[in-house]
């Protein structure tokens, strides 16, 4: 009788575990119709690959596991210490498939148009940003690229103004004649919309002479205003693509050996900054600070760089003070790792490399120029403050 009981058991649980799979693998087949479906439909009619991102982020693998406990409720009888349960057939799926049960945004990214650009992850949050409005980078159509129908200018009255207040000089803080701070553009024909006569698309705002380039001028003399020697180096990268035939995706590849001989001809540099600018639109890349427009920053740190961790504390460290002193102002640090982007960003040259976007397409070189003295102003507080612990760490060694 015993055996008799014991047969039906397993035969139950048989069953149940038949349900249970049968019910995940209708759950399966649900997402990729649907999201066969939202391929298929024209673009007017696509949800927002953004709205589908941040719902995403809700479902993980424990609640794959509850709707299986829902089936079969032994499942639910059994306590699940998510931190200790083997990962081997998590890991055997992830490797046939490419897909993180954990991180249903692995299977939607590559059924959703667009969805890619939200590859990557939030290390420090700045006030409103989350997996909606990541920065993106979009490359520009190959004719914008070649700069066959460069836009005509505009607003230019506008773009010349007065640098911000200069701090009190302290002639004690100063680096003299070393340069200890290289900016530089590897995505240097970057521009802003209000500049550029009849264009709307963030794709196809880039211009060869009104860009990036024209922060560091700001940034550089705000710094040097603080005693931090700048070099600012405008190569045309863009330019250099052109010439050798490469494509955009090639940018980093271009940069690397820029920065790479700026290094080798001055031993003094010590922090490095590639400033870009975001795609994104002004709701998301502008703050108002003290009645005060702004256009915003993010730092991006490359997650294929195997030290990325060390250019991270410092754009944390960073971010921290902008929060203290200008609110809002920094969108927070976000580590890119999509596969088949480069993710590196030059930033395994040095554990003090940045890369920073200024702003959006939208805004105005008035908003880009008081951000960059706000950035120059948290930097040098942070600069001569390590310059200080360092000279007490030499001090107390050369007492010993």
């Amino acid at each position: 009788m015993k055996a008799r009981n014991s047969g039906t058991f397993v035969m139950v649980q048989g069953s149940s575990l038949l349900k249970a799979a049968g019910l995940l693998l209708i759950f399966m087949i649900m997402i990729f119709s649907i999201s066969g479906l939202l391929t298929s439909l024209k673009p007017q009619y696509r949800p927002m690959s953004s709205s589908v991102n941040q719902a995403a982020t809700n479902v993980n693998g424990e609640l794959l596991y509850q709707l299986m406990g829902w089936e079969n409720h032994h499942f639910l009888s059994v306590g699940q210490d998510w931190t200790a349960t083997p990962k081997l057939t998590n890991l055997v799926f992830k490797l046939s498939s490419n897909i993180n049960l954990n991180d249903p945004r692995s299977l939607l990214g590559r059924e959703l148009p667009g969805f890619f650009q939200f590859d990557g992850k939030i290390v420090v949050a700045g006030e409103g940003t989350n997996y909606t409005n990541m920065p993106i980078e979009s490359a520009p159509p190959i004719e914008i690229m070649k700069a066959e129908r460069e836009a005509s200018l505009q607003n230019l009255d506008s773009i010349e103004t007065p640098a911000g207040e200069k701090p009190p000089a302290d002639p004690s803080k100063t680096t003299g004649k070393r340069k200890v701070m290289y900016v530089y553009f590897t995505h240097n024909r970057e521009s802003y919309i209000p500049y550029l006569k009849g264009v709307n698309d963030p794709d196809t705002a880039y211009h060869s002479k009104i860009n990036v380039t024209k922060i560091g001028d700001q940034l550089k003399t705000s710094l040097e205003d603080r005693g931090i020697g700048t070099f600012i180096d405008k190569t045309d990268i863009q330019g250099n693509l052109n010439k050798k035939h490469l494509s955009y995706a090639k940018s980093y590849q271009e940069s690397r050996p820029v920065v790479q001989a700026a290094m080798a001809s001055n031993r003094d540099i010590n922090y490095i900054i590639d400033i870009h600018r975001d795609s994104q639109r002004k709701q998301q890349t502008t703050v108002s600070i003290n009645g005060k427009s702004y256009a915003r920053l993010a730092f991006i740190i490359g997650g294929k760089n195997p030290n990325y961790e060390k250019n991270a504390k410092l754009a944390k460290e960073l971010h921290d003070l902008l929060q203290k002193k200008y609110k809002g102002l920094s969108r927070g640090v976000m580590i890119k790792n999509a596969a088949g982007s480069n993710s590196i960003y030059n930033q395994n040259l040095s554990e003090n490399a940045l890369l920073i976007e200024f702003g959006g397409v939208d805004n105005t070189f008035e908003e880009l120029n008081r951000s960059a003295d706000a950035l120059a102003d948290v930097f040098s507080e942070f600069y001569w403050q390590a310059e200080k612990v360092n000279q007490d760490v030499e001090q107390s060694t050369n007492k010993q």
